[in-house]
């Protein structure tokens, strides 16, 4: 019995020793320990994610993919295949596992070596949010002691989706819910059974297992999980044998991404950084609905790029990437190979050269595919001498190309067709004129060819986009679009500019007395000069300010009134909003609201507003959010805040909120000008009576053929800069064409015909170069949108006048017309009793009268 006795006390003294080390261990290490109640409201990190208004995903930051799911989104058998790969008796257990932690103590003794198989799913849960993976004893001491005070705080099913949420598994994905995306594509519940098993034996090897990296090893892992499911009864033996025979289906999806408008989601982003930080920008799950409409940007994006390949092919073909060989041909694989290290742009890809006939060529893909091109895609293919000559037309296909060549090759929509990387810089941007709001903007050609921005950061010369605030200036004051401007060469120079500048017209043709509604639809030069003369310098700049333009930009001389400032694209777009909106300066804003992790508004727009009926039915019109995402809709309160007075369209705004824009032009100088700027497109005059004439961007009328659409070209000196910029009542619209180098000229497109060297040629102009871009882009931005008809504002009178003196008369031929005024400017003298009196027209600046 003394043995026993010996035992006993034996015993209970290691247990009481056993006892007190725990709890010196506990004590120990109770001060590191952390709160866990912390995981009752865990911030899982989630990336970043920017939306167009109505809901398509644009892009996605941060280096963490993650997809919360809550538990009972989970399909069972995912479940059981985690359970039974990393803790069979998770349900079981109080957060630490005595049989695994004896089998791992067992493991030490007999190997020296040390196991994390005893860990449970709670430790690995207490792991993963407070402690390192580093194996030491404190490490493992701490672990056990946070899973048993984890599992008091939470139950089993908020412990076992904090895992499911957190496990790293692989190519930046994080929780299941992403593998699912990343690996297959797929949501959780379309995970077919070796699908989830793949999954569920990625946390204890996501790089090593990973079906991507190392397929052979993945399925060797798998179909463990699969073993452990049988044996745990939780799959047949048939569902076991049809799962093992499944090969591997992984491969890598990137975010699923509805619109690509990078541009866009890069100012987002780095708003987002600005505002919040870049951690909690990239890990917070903030969701960002940008003000940009989809469908409008397809096509602003598409208008662009044709464009750009139209001059781009205007100007000719700059030969081959390179050539791969000459006289003995590589081997199929090794083409496709090379053909590999070129990386395509904007469905522009490289191609071999493999075989021409008379007017065709065949060539290979990178991605294996054999194309034909036929003579529709190389007869443009002129030879690129400069940008301002081109070489004679081709006959045949081998006036291009040679076999061996390696080119570059796209499907223009209806054929394949021989291509090259534009070199030409191009930007668009589009605004509501009722709030501002940023609708469309495409910042180059390609994202992945230059990451600047040429809406927001490229300022460039404004040419004659200037000149509608050039006239609105001398409207605000005493002229009108009857006003005779004298379109003679100027031989008074500016002093100021240091050399005697004598601006010119282009063409360089003076035709004497002109209206001014014409001079603006003409851009006619010196006219301009002529009213910034009679408006004068700083009144002027005074003026440009109020649009918004940057007085550090505008020069102090007279190169001012042809567009010498330069500017962005979005600062030109902005102030051509003043006269779609009635006359309000309205701020550009492209963030409508910002949800966090849980989509709850934390940032909501708030807006400046046109007070004008002109502008109010843009919100109707484009204002394209889903149910899902209009908050707060400006048009939603404006019965609230606008009131009719009588009958008229005359409103009055609340402004006790500060939510409406300074008006910083009347509505009647804004209608006048759009009025002016409608000739710009439209013309005047009588065709069938020999009196018609065109505006500069007649092309417009011919494509658009609708009657509420107003616009100006808009070229600098030797053709750096083109521009088109033009509005209807609901959408404002510029674009920019360039090179980015500011020294590199547009130059000038010829076309040869019978073999002739520039017979037919023709200078690169705003009209020509960035005009068929927004005419391309209005006509379906504005397509099945009805057509506002031309209501004059309370103030504007129409009176018809004699087209050659601007003084009214009682004629009702083609030499006469209806013309708008501000009640009370309208001319009082008839045109014959002006004749007879000498009167020829008025300006002001009487020395430049007849030069």
């Amino acid at each position: 019995m003394k043995w026993f006795k010996r035992l006993l006390i034996a015993f209970f003294s290691l247990a009481l020793l056993g006892v007190g080390a725990i709890a010196a261990a506990y004590f120990y290490v109770l001060p590191d320990l952390p709160d866990v109640n912390s995981l009752k409201t865990v911030q899982l990190q989630t990336p970043l994610r920017i939306y167009s208004s109505d809901g398509k995903l644009i892009s996605q930051f941060g280096e963490k993919r993650r997809v919360p799911v809550e538990y009972k989104d989970v399909p069972q058998q995912l479940i059981n295949a985690v359970l039974d790969t990393e803790d069979a008796r998770f349900f079981e257990h109080k957060g630490i596992d005595p049989i695994g932690i004896i089998r791992a103590a067992t493991i030490l003794i007999t190997t020296g070596k040390k196991s994390q198989g005893a860990s449970t799913i709670t430790q690995q849960v207490a792991r993963g949010f407070f402690l390192s993976n580093e194996k030491t004893y404190i490490r493992k001491i701490k672990e056990i002691f946070l899973a048993l005070k984890i599992e008091k705080t939470l139950n089993k099913e908020e412990i076992l989706t904090l895992y499911l949420n957190r496990s790293f598994l692989g190519n930046r994905a994080y929780g299941v819910g992403a593998a699912a995306q990343v690996y297959y594509g797929k949501n959780l519940h379309e995970l077919t059974l070796p699908e989830m098993a793949m999954i569920a034996g990625l946390p204890q090897a996501p790089s090593a297992a990973n079906p991507i990296r190392n397929p052979s090893r993945a399925i060797a892992r798998r179909n463990w999980v699969l073993s452990r499911m049988l044996e745990k009864n939780n799959i047949t033996q048939a569902q076991y044998q049809e799962a093992i025979d499944t090969p591997v289906t992984a491969k890598y999806h990137g975010a699923e991404i509805d619109l690509y408008a990078p541009y866009i989601s890069e100012m987002a982003r780095d708003y987002m950084i600005q505002k919040y930080g870049e951690e909690a920008a990239y890990t917070n799950g903030y969701n960002v609905y940008t003000t940009i409409s989809s469908e409008l940007q397809l096509m602003a994006q598409d208008a662009l790029r044709d464009n750009v390949y139209a001059y781009d092919q205007r100007h000719g073909y700059r030969g081959p990437i390179s050539q791969l060989w000459t006289e003995t041909p590589l081997a199929r694989d090794a083409i496709i190979e090379q053909l590999k290290k070129t990386e395509p742009m904007q469905g522009i890809v490289p191609a071999a050269v493999m075989d021409i006939t008379d007017k065709q060529a065949k060539v290979l893909l990178a991605d294996g595919q054999d194309i034909t091109i036929d003579w529709a895609g190389l007869k443009w293919a002129r030879k690129f001498i400069s940008d301002k000559r081109q070489g004679l037309p081709p006959k045949l296909a081998s006036d291009i190309l040679q076999v061996g060549q390696q080119v570059y090759v796209r499907n223009n929509g209806e054929f394949w067709q021989l291509s090259q990387i534009p070199e030409v810089s191009s930007a668009t941007v589009s605004l509501d004129p009722f709030d501002g709001a940023i609708r469309t903007l495409v910042g180059g050609f390609s994202f992945s060819q230059s990451q600047f921005n040429r809406v927001t950061q490229a300022k460039r010369q404004l040419g004659s986009n200037i000149k509608p605030f050039i006239y609105a200036t001398t409207l605000e004051q005493d002229w009108t679009l009857a006003t005779l401007i004298n379109n003679a060469p100027i031989n008074k120079p500016d002093t100021r500019q240091g050399t005697a500048w004598r601006p010119k017209n282009s063409p360089d043709i003076y035709g004497g007395p002109t209206r001014l509604r014409v001079g603006l639809a003409q851009s006619i030069n010196v006219m301009s000069v002529r009213a910034m003369r009679h408006a004068g310098l700083q009144n002027t700049i005074d003026e440009l300010v109020k649009f918004g333009f940057d007085p550090k930009d505008l020069p102090r001389n007279e190169s001012l009134a042809l567009g010498s400032p330069s500017v962005t694209p979005l600062q030109v777009a902005t102030a051509f909003n003043v006269f779609a909106n009635g006359g309000y300066l309205v701020e550009p804003y492209f963030i409508d609201h910002v949800t966090d992790a849980y989509d709850n508004i934390i940032e909501q727009a708030s807006p400046t507003l046109a007070c004008s009926p002109a502008a109010a039915p843009a919100s109707e019109s484009f204002n394209q959010q889903s149910d899902t995402n209009t908050i707060n809709d400006p048009l939603a309160t404006m019965d609230a805040e606008l009131t009719a007075e009588n009958s008229d369209t005359e409103l009055v705004c609340n402004r006790e909120n500060g939510r409406y824009a300074d008006q910083i032009i009347t509505e009647q100088t804004a209608f006048l000008i759009t009025e002016s700027l409608k000739s710009v497109i439209w013309g005047g005059g009588d065709w069938s009576k020999g009196t018609g004439w065109n505006g500069t961007a007649w092309r417009a009328s011919k494509l658009i053929k609708r009657h509420d659409i107003a616009g100006k070209t808009g070229t600098t000196n030797e053709s750096r800069d083109t521009w088109f910029s033009g509005f209807n009542p609901t959408l404002t619209s510029t674009f920019w064409v360039g090179f980015d180098d500011h020294g590199r000229q547009l130059g000038r497109a010829s076309w040869m015909a019978n073999g002739a060297p520039d017979q037919i040629s023709g200078a690169e102009a705003g009209a020509k170069t960035a005009g068929p871009g927004w005419n391309d882009f209005m006509n379906k931005a504005l397509k099945g949108t009805p057509e506002h008809s031309t209501e004059p504002p309370k103030g504007i009178v129409s009176v018809r006048i004699d087209l050659e003196t601007g003084k009214l008369t009682r004629k009702t031929d083609h030499t006469t017309a209806f013309e708008y005024f501000v009640e009370g400017t309208e001319p009082k003298e008839y045109a014959t009793e002006a004749q007879e009196s000498g009167e020829i027209f008025i300006d002001n600046v009487a020395e430049d009268l007849f030069q």
